[in-house]
């Protein structure tokens, strides 16, 4: 199977992401393989802004059937299932704009997605990916790096599942909230809320387990009854359980 690179990322992110592989010989890349961990069922890449270009990947052809020298910050956009792709794109667009308007504590921002992408073979793998700062300078970012594991135990319905992390967390997940109307898709938060709500709690309840203001868990639970077109906390609970949102 040839190496996915046609256009279809999204509009922003396609301004910084080229096709070109690391040099696994250089210095920089021998520096990063003594120094970053390794565990299996997992590849790893760090890709340079300002670099245009992948300047480390390890682990890639175990994970999705690409070696290590081959695989690039293109093709791993692109390999996305295409019931994933649409939205894996957008976010990716939403969380690098958002970060790009950071200065501060750049390092600590990531986010992650459970999505299928497509091997090497043409075959669908369960990953749980991870992308995030991995150095900046002068309030820029400079590289970013992304960890991809094999998760055999996902079990994906209609619903995708995501999560922001970052000194302004709140900020960053309501940015990348804005993409979901268009989506059937839910983050942490949000499905953090709704399992407490599966157990019975009361949104009183729930806001003191959580800490938040009652308003809080409201922003959290009753605009999922337009994401997922149900009527009642009952309906909505169980289209989670329907769609494997909850266990």
């Amino acid at each position: 199977m040839k190496m996915q690179e046609k256009e279809t990322f999204g509009d922003y992110s396609k301004t910084f992401i080229t096709a070109v592989p690391a040099d696994l010989k250089s210095e920089e890349a021998l520096f990063f393989d003594e120094r970053i961990p390794k565990f299996a069922d997992e590849a790893v890449y760090i890709y340079s802004f300002k670099q245009n270009r992948m300047i480390y990947a390890s682990g890639w052809e175990d994970v999705l059937g690409y070696k290590d020298d081959e695989i690039n910050m293109l093709a791993i956009v692109n390999m996305s299932a295409p019931e994933f792709a649409h939205f894996s794109h957008e976010l990716n667009d939403k969380a690098l704009k958002f970060i790009h308007h950071k200065t501060k504590d750049l390092e600590k921002y990531s986010f992650t997605i459970e999505l299928k992408k497509i091997h090497k073979n043409g075959t669908q793998v369960p990953i749980s990916a991870r992308v995030g700062v991995f150095s900046s300078e002068n309030g820029k970012i400079e590289s970013i790096i992304g960890r991809f594991q094999v998760n055999r135990s996902l079990i994906f319905g209609k619903v995708m599942r995501y999560a922001a992390y970052g000194p302004e967390k709140e900020k960053f997940e309501e940015e990348l909230n804005k993409i979901l109307f268009s989506y059937l898709a839910i983050s942490n938060k949000e499905k953090e809320a709704l399992e407490l709500v599966a157990k019975g709690y009361s949104f009183k309840e729930i806001a003191h387990a959580l800490k938040v203001s009652h308003s809080a868990i409201e922003k959290r639970i009753i605009p999922l009854y337009k994401r997922f077109n149900v009527k009642s906390l009952t309906h909505l609970v169980s289209f989670a359980y329907d769609n494997y949102i909850l266990p």
